[in-house]
């Protein structure tokens, strides 16, 4: 299997082809059929890959598959190549598992929905897209996996094609992150014109290597955050990703939660020795994260949209991963990457669960009182819930708890890692919060909603339970691959020790123990805090709780509600100037231009009018009109 990794995506996009092609009239029964059957093969080669490569190469060497050479063009080129190594295979259990239980949900679901052939057909190719990113072994190669879940972005946000919301989400997913793809393209030229490749390894070896000027390997380091600013949704770029929810909530669990959304994550920890490289970039990663998980907390406060409340949680908690690739701590960040998929795709699908018992209704406003009649889902969701607010011995709690002490801790920038490590305590308070929040909201109190939905409140079928059941075990018990030092073995920081070389001159990030068992206890103290500010307000009181807030600080809950209003300043800085340019370009530049080329184009047809009437096919005008030149060239000369 190591020597055909190439079969990895190719088995979801056979039945990207297959459904694309023939799934519309085939029925629903062969498409689900297809779409299962393509990623359980991506998800089985992968882990037959990974069992091969643990049994056949001493830890930490790179696999590399080599297709073909793409180019080569002088002293630089690049190979169709897929790589495996332990990040990589970290990455592809993740995708392939996860992304085969959303596969299994997805078909309870949609089974009603019009376009069920296209939804499978777009999420096959998505997985494909997916494993390319994450086997690709270069930067541009991983650019194709890059671009590629970009367009799988766009067409399944905008699977509601007749909907002018969902379009409009669609549009803008896709225009944010083409800000952010062209950092990475700046990344790459860089890498070509002055390191000569953009191989991972040879990458990493020529920056190493004496020579290469500080400035840049700091540019290609913040081109290539700017990339993965856009693809993970940090400030700036993170507008996008709360508009995604327009999508099927599927499609959200998939790819903006638990896989699309965290390549940004997964390319800074491939790059880690260049970051090591430039603390300069790595403050500005760490300081980025923070402010994003910060910011995007308080907002989660205030939303009454079931998945816009997950959303603005995901923007939040992919803010953490940054924080921890930015500090140097490259597999606590993977680490949360990693959890932070088992507890938030759980999430996502207990909240389609909901939307598919509320028929349709996302306003937790108009919720209260599920707990008895969709138990199952709402014990899902309370786990993932208790995993993702931090506490122990939950998944969340262990990866979160790591990233903090690692901010604490970092050697790379002592004062600003402290700052950081306040700035992220504060906003995994605020996570508990609003997460308990949201599960009051919902699970708790008196039924808010319509005589009607409470008629047809009903538990969800089995192929949308079954996997809620499995993320949620995975939620409650996947930290254990990473437990802390100070309870024994980190198996998961062990595995991806390797992908991360000791560079001279650059020291390794030491959490000591004494700071690690305080983080532990102030983590813990502050998820407690959130979770009985959330029960005292929301358990009995429900959004009452909220109207007192809103008659107290109406200033405030409006800022909220309306997340800082920061839509609304990128359409009058960004937007509304670019259409007037653009409208003045059209109606006036394009105006003037367009009478020039019409008014060239009246003198070229009046003098090819008069030279016409010269041109009468008789010989006897032409021998006049030649002595008339013989005569008036004399003339001159004369």
């Amino acid at each position: 299997m190591l020597n055909n990794l190439w079969l990895i995506p190719i088995a979801p996009f056979v039945g990207f082809l297959i459904n694309g092609f023939f799934g519309k009239r085939a029925g629903k029964t062969f498409v689900t059929a297809v779409a299962w059957l393509g990623s359980f093969a991506a998800a089985a080669l992968g882990t037959l890959a990974a069992f091969e490569y643990a049994g056949q190469y001493h830890h930490g060497e790179r696999h590399l598959n080599v297709i073909y050479n793409w180019f080569s063009s002088g002293n630089i080129g690049a190979d169709i190549a897929f790589q495996l190594d332990p990040l990589s295979i970290v990455m592809l259990m993740v995708v392939t598992w996860v992304g085969f239980l959303i596969h299994v949900y997805s078909a309870g679901y949609m089974a009603h929905e019009e376009g069920y052939w296209r939804y499978f057909a777009y999420l096959n190719l998505f997985l494909a897209a997916m494993l390319i990113l994450i086997l690709g072994s270069s930067y541009l190669f991983m650019f194709v996996g890059w671009e590629g879940v970009g367009l799988c972005s766009y067409l399944l946000i905008g699977f509601y094609y007749d909907r002018d919301f969902a379009a409009a989400a669609g549009k803008k997913a896709f225009i944010v992150n083409r800000i952010g793809d062209f950092g990475f393209l700046i990344a790459m030229f860089l890498m070509f014109a002055y390191l000569g490749s953009v191989d991972f390894a040879q990458v990493s070896q020529r920056a190493m290597g004496s020579g290469i000027d500080g400035g840049l390997i700091t540019a290609i380091c913040l081109f290539l955050f700017l990339g993965a600013a856009g693809k993970s949704a940090q400030i700036p770029l993170y507008v996008w990703l709360p508009d995604a929810m327009a999508g099927p909530t599927p499609v959200s669990a998939l790819i903006h939660a638990a896989t699309m959304v965290t390549a940004g994550v997964y390319m800074v920890a491939r790059t880690n020795v260049l970051y090591r490289l430039s603390p300069t970039a790595m403050a500005v990663v760490a300081t980025v994260g923070a402010l994003t998980a910060l910011f995007a907390a308080t907002i989660g406060v205030r939303q009454n949209d079931i998945k816009k409340v997950l959303a603005y949680s995901t923007v939040s908690q992919l803010g953490f991963m940054f924080i921890g690739v930015g500090v140097g701590a490259f597999s606590a960040g993977v680490f949360h990457l990693v959890t932070h998929a088992f507890f938030k795709a759980c999430l996502f699908l207990g909240a389609g669960s909901v939307i598919h018992a509320m028929s349709g209704e996302q306003d937790i406003r108009k919720m209260g009182g599920l707990w008895k009649k969709i138990p199952i889902t709402a014990w899902t969701f309370l786990i993932a819930t208790i995993a993702i607010a931090g506490f122990p011995p939950f998944a969340g709690f262990f990866s979160k708890d790591e990233i903090l002490a690692s901010a604490f801790s970092t050697p790379y920038f002592p004062g600003l890692g402290k700052l950081i490590y306040v700035l992220g305590t504060i906003a995994a308070l605020f996570t508990a919060f609003y997460m308990f929040r949201l599960f009051y909201l919902t699970f708790f109190g008196k039924f808010r909603g319509t005589h009607e939905q409470e008629h047809h409140l009903h538990e969800s079928p089995a192929t949308m339970t079954i996997p809620l059941i499995v993320l949620a075990a995975l939620s409650a018990i996947g930290g254990l691959i990473g437990i802390p030092h100070v309870f024994g073995h980190n198996w998961l920081a062990e595995w991806l020790h390797p992908i991360i070389p000791p560079l001279p001159g650059v020291h390794d990030l030491h959490i000591p123990a004494n700071v690690e068992w305080a983080v532990m206890i102030v983590s813990t103290l502050v998820a407690a805090i959130g979770l009985f500010a959330a029960m005292r307000l929301y358990r009995d009181r429900g959004v009452a709780a909220d109207e007192a807030f809103e008659r107290r600080s109406p200033g405030l809950a409006r800022t909220l509600e309306n997340k800082y209003y920061v839509d609304e300043i990128y359409g009058r800085t960004v937007v509304t100037p670019l259409e007037v340019g653009s409208r003045f370009l059209w109606k006036v530049v394009d105006s003037v231009i367009d009478g020039i080329a019409a008014m060239l184009g009246f003198f070229v047809r009046g003098f090819g009018d008069l030279l016409r009437f010269f041109q009468t096919g008789n010989v006897r005008n032409y021998a006049l009109m030649f002595f008339i030149g013989v005569v008036v060239f004399m003339w001159v000369l004369r």
